[in-house]
């Protein structure tokens, strides 16, 4: 007999959870016990430790053999912010829609596949959930840590499902198959500090950090691929910590990031931007720290899955992307094909975030074909 579980109520009552990075705050608890109802093993474990951790994670399956599917995801948010309308934390239906920190990014999306999970009851193969407490903050205890606590019980699904927000204006318009890799570098530049009115005992860092933008700006990447748009170079902080306007400064500080498609590396673009700085400033302090490589899983069977399984409830074929930010699709596809599929983004990590209480019924059906078409039935 099939049990059926209402998202919305278990949307709401995992936003009740605080669960800032790192803190749990119980929502894996609720998690857990929903999943154990429906007949999953589950496995709670903590990874790392401080600064970055500890961090709680799990890891739930249900069934055996292949095909192995599985659904990843986080449970931790970002912090409310000031200014909302109602507490964060409390979640409240106003209209057709429920409000609160995680509706959309992306607690409602872990809902509706706990709810498609009570309604595909009977399949074949392993349904597997790989949820994680760290992906909004440093994530180096978060999947990754999973992933090395499945390699060592030989568990390695065939297939993954994200449920990250990636519908940009209507549920089902915008899935994920792939991502740009992302880079951050700092650099510091070195002076001596003077009076102005005496430049000759004086060293100005400006001018030679201004000479590295300069030719960073004119570092050529490329202009893009059939599914990735051009890489981009942006300085994101520029700062002198100069009080006086009579003083040569000793010291002159960037930040920059490169989001950057397929056609390169991580690596080697860290080295270009440190020859360029060692050029203009040698002995320059240089520091990079890559968030994660450029992916894509060409379309096919898992795409086509998804796809189907949208055009079905929906009505719409999606518009298949590499476009956003990072997510932990950049350690899952390490695995398997992986495609990020879930609700509309408008609202995440803004105030008053909020999810149409319709898209979680759509998305549990949505959700709950593809676990149909990806496993079949025992």
């Amino acid at each position: 007999m099939t049990t059926a579980i209402d998202p919305v109520d278990v949307a709401a009552r995992l936003i009740a959870c605080p669960s800032v990075t790192p803190k749990e705050a119980g929502a894996l608890t609720i998690l857990g016990e929903a999943l154990q109802d429906l007949g999953f093993e589950v496995h709670r474990f903590l990874s790392g430790s401080a600064p970055d951790g500890p961090v709680e994670n799990l890891f739930a399956s249900r069934g055996r053999g292949s095909p192995h599917f599985a659904f990843a995801g986080h449970i931790d948010v970002v912090p409310a912010g000031n200014g909302w309308s109602s507490d964060a934390f409390t979640p409240e239906i106003r209209g057709d829609l429920l409000y609160g920190r995680g509706a959309v990014d992306m607690k409602g999306a872990i809902a509706a596949f706990v709810a498609a999970c009570a309604e595909v009851s009977h399949h074949a193969g392993t349904l597997s959930f790989i949820i994680t407490g760290d992906e909004e903050g440093p994530a180096v205890f978060g999947t990754a840590a999973i992933m090395e606590w499945m390699a060592e019980r030989s568990i390695r699904p065939d297939m993954i499902l994200i449920g990250e927000p990636t519908s940009e204006h209507r549920l089902g318009d915008t899935v994920k198959i792939g991502r740009r890799g992302s880079v951050n570098i700092w650099i510091d530049v070195k002076g001596t500090q003077g009076h102005v009115a005496y430049p000759h005992l004086a060293d100005n860092p400006i001018a030679r950090l201004a000479r590295i933008l300069a030719a960073l700006e004119a570092m050529p990447l490329d202009e893009g691929t059939e599914w990735f748009q051009p890489s981009n170079l942006e300085v994101t902080d520029l700062k002198v910590d100069n009080p006086a306007c009579n003083v040569i400064p000793g010291d002159a500080h960037a930040r920059l990031n490169i989001r950057f498609n397929d056609r390169q590396r991580g690596p080697e673009l860290v080295e270009r931007v440190r020859g360029i700085v060692e050029d203009h400033a040698p002995g320059a302090r240089f520091e990079a720290r890559i968030s994660g490589e450029a992916f894509l899983n060409e379309p096919g069977p898992l795409s086509e899955i998804v796809t189907d399984a949208i055009q079905a409830e929906t009505g719409l074929t999606p518009a298949l992307s590499t476009s956003g930010g990072t997510s932990d699709a950049r350690f899952l596809t390490k695995l398997c094909p992986v495609i990020e599929f879930g609700l509309p983004n408008a609202t995440m990590h803004k105030l008053d975030e909020a999810v149409a209480v319709q898209d979680l019924g759509t998305l549990q059906a949505i959700y709950g074909r593809v676990i149909r078409s990806a496993l079949g039935r025992d």
